[in-house]
Parts: structure tokens; sequence; C-alpha cells
């Protein structure tokens, strides 16, 4: 395309064009939604990764002191720092959680629990590194500038089972606990005897990015790396998604009296008899 036919599409002249492809200034988020769309990009990943950038470009980024020289990893570590870096630009999250607990809700020794059973490769110093990011992503919840929102659908097998030790699993019920007196966090727990929903199909978050910001997300993750959704209809679809299975869950209070029943559970050692996955 010329610079004179892509000038028409955005409306702006071509020396802003050439501007912006020769790198003379910082872009603005809607200058490169349009390109992409002008362009044609529909690749998931390129597009996550020029949102992103265009994000960071006026400062390095607080996570990179977490990620810096961390190896990838297909599953759970696909790219360090990309989800951090989106979930910084959300003013909302929306998430069901199917077997792992969202990682604003979780304490240290739950997430160093899961990080070293779906990251045995990596060296210790590394998980060390992980548990701190994670930790600095749960500030946005208190942040004084405006906490972010959480909405947090949980399977009641995340619950059950025991992560780590019963020790850990107690604490982190006493974790969702407190979450769940935090004015801008909605937790519903999913009870076994609602049965099958196609929100079982696999754990999902809504990332809700700010106009001026971006457009909305979808984060999955599988053994074959992460995926970012951001078509309309594919958002819409999970919203759909989402907003049935917590129609189908226990009210925030009745999902407090499941929060208590499961720390009982596991301060008694009672919780140690189930499927596991393993930890400190």
């Amino acid at each position: 395309m010329r610079l004179d036919e892509v000038g028409r599409k955005l409306s702006c002249s071509t020396s802003k064009i050439s501007r912006l492809e020769n790198g003379k200034g910082i872009p603005k988020p809607r200058d490169v939604e349009d390109l992409l769309r002008i362009y044609g990009v529909t690749a998931d990943l390129e597009m996550a990764m020029l949102r992103r950038l265009v994000h960071e470009s006026r400062s390095r980024g607080w996570w990179e002191t977490y990620t810096d020289g961390l190896s990838a990893e297909r599953f759970v570590l696909d790219s360090p720092g990309r989800y951090a870096a989106l979930e910084t630009d959300a003013a909302g999250i929306a998430s069901f959680d199917l077997a792992v607990l969202h990682g604003l809700a979780q304490t240290p020794g739950y997430t160093r629990s899961i990080l070293e059973a779906l990251l045995p490769r990596h060296e210790s110093w590394e998980i060390d590194r992980l548990v701190e990011l994670r930790r600095h992503r749960q500030r946005a919840l208190v942040s004084a500038d405006g906490p972010v929102r959480l909405l947090d659908v949980i399977d009641e097998g995340a619950l059950r089972r025991v992560v780590g030790s019963p020790s850990v699993m107690a604490g982190q019920m006493e974790r969702l606990l407190e979450l769940a007196d935090m004015p801008n966090v909605v937790l519903h727990v999913l009870p076994f005897d609602a049965g099958m929903h196609r929100a079982h199909s696999g754990q999902f978050s809504i990332l809700e990015i700010p106009d001026e910001r971006g457009s909305d997300l979808v984060y999955t993750e599988s053994h074959a790396g992460d995926t970012y959704l951001s078509d309309p209809v594919d958002v819409r679809l999970y919203r759909a998604i989402l907003d049935d299975v917590r129609a189908r869950a226990q009210d925030p209070e009745t999902s407090r009296e499941t929060l208590l029943r499961y720390r009982e559970l596991h301060l008694s050692g009672e919780g140690a008899d189930v499927d596991r996955i393993p930890g400190q």
C-alpha cells in the first residue's frame, strides 16, 4: 500500500504515516489499532506484541526486573512478562478458574507450589523471581490510583485439590476470604453439584482494557503456549460463557461459607487424601 492510500484510510496526512514508519515519535495506541486493521494483521501473537510495545514505549516495564534472563516455556511461561504487561493496562479482570486460582488471588506458598509443578526445568532462582512477579502484580488490587476490579468464578475442584500441602491450602483459603471482603473483588464458587458446564473446557481470563489503552482481550493457557484473543466476536463469546457459569455459581455470601468450610477442611488435614499438585 502507498502512503497516500494508508493516509486516506487513517484520515491523516502522508507525512504522519511516514513518521510512524520511520520511528519518528511514539505512536498513539489508537493509531496502532487502526493500522493493525488497515494492514490486515490477524495473528494474535503479533497483535499482542505490538500492543504491548506501544504501551511500553515511553519507559521500561516494571515486570522486566523479574523476567530478565528467564527461560521461556511453552506452557505457563510462553513469553515472560507479556501477560503482566497486558494486565497492567487492565481496569478489570474477569476470570474462570478451573484447576488453578487466578494469580492475583494466590499466596506466595501456593504460587511457588504451582510453579514448581508446572515448570520443573526451571531453577530455584527463576521460581523465586516469578513468585515475586506475581506478588507485585497483586498490588494492582490495592492501588491508590484506582484498584483493578476482579470478578473470579472458582470451580470447587480448585478449592478441594491440595496444592503443596494442607497448610498451604489453609493459608490460601484465608487469602480468598480476605479478598472477598474487598469492595473491588467479587468471588463466586461453582459447586460440584452444578454439574458440567461449557466453561469446563478450559480456564480463561478476560482483560478489560480502557479504550485509550487498547481493546479487551481473552487470555488462555494450554500446552501449546499462551493465547490472546482480541476479536470482538471471541471476547463476546467468552463473556457469554462467564455470565452463564456465574449464574450457576453460588452467590458471594454462600461462596464465603464454602471458603470457610474448605479452610477448616485443610486446617484439619482432611484434604490431604485427594489428588495433589506437588510442591513445597
